[in-house]
């Protein structure tokens, strides 16, 4: 047993000589700390009450954890960020004070910072993550940060355990492998040793963490905030902000290899969108609760392991978000931007979320270690209205303060703190009553029942990735306890999941669960509940795929028709020159300069195909391995694909399945999502462009199919593995 202990403590410090016989957990200064879990604070049997400041040791792991990388972000690190207005639609005065939220005659300038959270600045934006969503109003009474995710809940209930799960995530510290994954024993050992981040690995193991746009994915607040009104009102709130374009993301196969083909991606999409006038949107909302309704709920409404599920506090949503210029230069807006979650005006305010207090006090000291005690005088942090205080000097002080006092109060009375009714931030007062303790409520102690909601609220689809991301992560782990315990804590979410996931991975079989599924489901859960209220394929990356002597008039028309449609229609050739249409010569200026070649890019860059007739055209695209490819990586990813004349037999060649059917006439075919017409009639190349389902038109079918995002059909009847993509 001794040898073994040794063995145990070498593994945990490399430094093996230095470890004492006793391997207690302590502070830095040496002194043992009994409970390294539970920030100490205010609490009772029925009320969770704010932390305590003087609780050195949570200061000291959450301060040490926040110097620990310079100058690169700790999470977060790789990012992009775009500018853009917030327009109120609906004052919600009876909540709160704040001008922001009240006055629709504003128009607020903000900036917005997507991110991954785990990987450094050089690691992929496709891999599977979870996703920053922070957003900075610059309003007339200060600087208002919403430091949120693209999923509603975390991963733990109290910030003094953000260090350790950051550890857990990022590379394994032996060998600093592997970069930006979750795929890793330590990551699911630390998910199995928590079980409150049961909710939160649910979701990081769903569509959401692989999303196809950063402008196709939901914003969260996470943390429960307040609201304050006139008569010093409270009532609790959760932001939100829904993409107009609807939730979509990746299928996994296509993320990983956009991870190496194109691993700015992300970045990429969100600048080409707003660079083409193609200016994404989200509606912004509240949900809200007031506060004497806290404890009618049967989980604690601060647990940001847990969502307020929309069947009982619906969104009131009130106004939208737009991003419609790009950063001038990365470095100094994208890169020096700095966020905090105690960034708020009068009117908004904090709760007693255990996880919210810590990210607050947490967020400052980061940015004071990566960018100076004045990073907020930066330009991209510089708040708009007028800035007056005694604060003074250190590194890099952009200010220079006339006068001869820089205390408070002072002879002259100069820069007096303002009274109420000229907008000073108050905090209303609030009863906190309790003994002092490292613990938290009873609620917070449920773990799994909301965990199960959402697989239950899943569509089939979903469900089955969601146990083909369990079965792809616990495949990398090597450790036995890992992935047999792991697989074993899927049976407290549902047993066939359970099952499905220990037997790709070598798991033992599922036993008995501790815990039935409920079986409730509750509304807005699954991604396909948020498909835009008009289809639209404004922004979408059409590919149009041609050799030489392919069909001009068809080509012109489609292409036209993309644009029209604030589609971004791309040209893909043999080669990155021109490529001549039927029945012209071969000669400089007669032909159509491609975008790309087809071995210079991928299906995967591209949410629909398209290929024009030709007869010269498609018996060149028949005999490359390339083109033939181009069409099985897209049905397989499920896209939408169509076709012209000619390319109806390429198509043939490409996918011959059962069930895929293809036109043989003048009349458009659209079968699991592939749309052909085999005799383009002048006629159907000048139909009105519209989003009919049932559409008799080509443009109507295949217009349609692209705004669904994907055919998932095919993967539900089998057919997406059928084709070697």
């Amino acid at each position: 047993m001794g040898g073994e202990k040794s063995r145990k403590l070498a593994q945990l410090d490399q430094h093996s000589q230095f470890v004492t016989k006793d391997d207690r957990i302590t502070s830095d200064w040496g002194a043992k700390l009994g409970n390294t879990d539970e920030w100490l604070r205010v609490t009772s049997d029925h009320q969770n009450g704010p932390m305590l400041l003087e609780d050195s040791f949570a200061r000291e792991k959450i301060f040490r954890f926040d110097h620990e990388r310079i100058p690169e972000r700790v999470v977060h690190a790789r990012g992009a960020g775009a500018f853009g207005n917030f327009r109120l639609f609906e004052s919600i005065e009876d909540l709160t004070i704040a001008p922001v939220l009240t006055d629709t005659s504003r128009e607020t300038p903000v900036f917005v910072r997507f991110s991954t959270v785990q990987g450094s600045r050089g690691s992929a934006d496709t891999v599977r993550d979870v996703r920053g969503f922070a957003v900075k109003f610059y309003t007339q009474e200060g600087n208002w940060d919403i430091v949120g995710n693209n999923i509603p809940v975390f991963f733990i209930q109290d910030a003094i355990k953000f260090p350790d799960v950051i550890h857990a995530v990022k590379p394994e510290p032996h060998n600093e492998v592997p970069q930006a994954q979750t795929a890793h024993n330590n990551f699911w050992d630390f998910m199995y040793m928590h079980s409150e981040a049961t909710h939160m690995f649910m979701w990081a193991m769903s569509d959401r963490a692989i999303p196809r746009s950063y402008r196709m994915m939901q914003g969260f607040g996470v943390n429960t905030f307040t609201l304050i009104n006139r008569e010093g009102k409270r009532h609790f709130v959760k932001f939100h902000f829904t993409p107009e374009l609807g939730v979509h993301s990746f299928v996994w196969d296509e993320a990983l290899k956009i991870a190496g083909q194109d691993p700015d991606f992300h970045r990429k999409d969100l600048y080409e969108a707003i660079e083409n006038g193609a200016y994404p949107k989200w509606k912004f909302g509240v949900q809200v609760i007031p506060e004497g309704q806290e404890h009618d709920f049967d989980f604690d409404i601060l647990d940001a392991t847990k969502l307020w599920p929309e069947d009982l506090v619906p969104v009131r949503y009130i106004g939208e978000l737009e991003l419609n210029r790009n950063v001038d230069e990365y470095f100094t807006q994208t890169e020096q931007a700095a966020f905090c979650t105690a960034h708020m005006v009068p009117g908004i305010g904090h709760s007693d979320d255990p996880l919210l207090q810590g990210r607050s006090f947490s967020y400052f000291d980061t940015q004071v270690s990566r960018l100076g005690i004045n990073w907020q005088e930066l330009p991209i942090n510089r708040p708009v209205c007028p800035v007056m205080n005694f604060n003074r000097d250190g590194q890099s002080r952009h200010t220079i303060t006339k006068g001869n006092v820089n205390y408070w109060p002072n002879r002259f009375e100069v820069r007096q703190p303002p009274t109420a009714d000229e907008g000073a931030y108050l905090d209303p007062p609030q009863n906190v009553g309790g003994i002092k303790t490292r613990a938290k409520s009873a609620k917070f102690k449920e773990h799994f029942n909301q965990a199960q909601l959402f697989y239950n609220s899943l569509s089939e689809p979903e469900k089955s990735h969601l146990a083909s991301a369990f079965s792809f992560e616990l495949d990398h782990c090597d450790d036995p306890i890992v992935y047999e315990r792991m697989s074993q804590r899927l049976v407290d979410i549902d047993v066939g999941l359970a099952q499905t996931v220990a037997e790709m991975v070598g798991g033992p079989k599922p036993g008995t669960p501790t815990r039935q599924n409920h079986g409730k489901k509750a509304s807005k859960l699954s991604q396909t509940e948020f498909s835009p209220s008009k289809p639209t394929i404004a922004s979408r990356r059409v590919a149009i795929i041609i050799a030489d002597g392919f069909d001009e008039t068809v080509y012109n028309s489609v292409k036209s028709a993309l644009k029209a449609s604030s589609a971004l229609p791309f040209t893909i050739g043999p080669r990155r020159s021109e490529v001549f249409p039927a029945g012209v010569p071969k000669s400089a200026g007669n032909g159509v300069q491609s975008d790309h070649h087809l071995e210079g890019m991928r299906s995967t860059m591209f949410d629909a195909i398209f290929v024009p007739g030709g007869v010269e055209s498609i018996k060149t695209l028949s005999k490359s391995g390339r083109a033939l490819h181009w069409c099985r990586e897209a049905f397989g990813h499920l896209k939408p694909i169509a076709g012209t004349g000619e390319a109806v037999e390429l198509f043939k060649l490409a996918f011959a399945l059962p069930g895929i059917h293809v036109s043989t006439n003048e009349q458009a075919v659209e079968s699991y999502g592939v749309v052909t017409i085999a005799n383009v009639a002048p006629e159907s190349l000048r139909e009105a462009v519209t989003f009919a389902k049932e559409g008799v038109g080509f443009f109507e079918k295949f217009w349609y199919q692209i705004s669904q995002h994907r055919n998932f059909a095919r993967e539900q009847d089998g057919l997406s593995t059928m084709v070697a993509y």
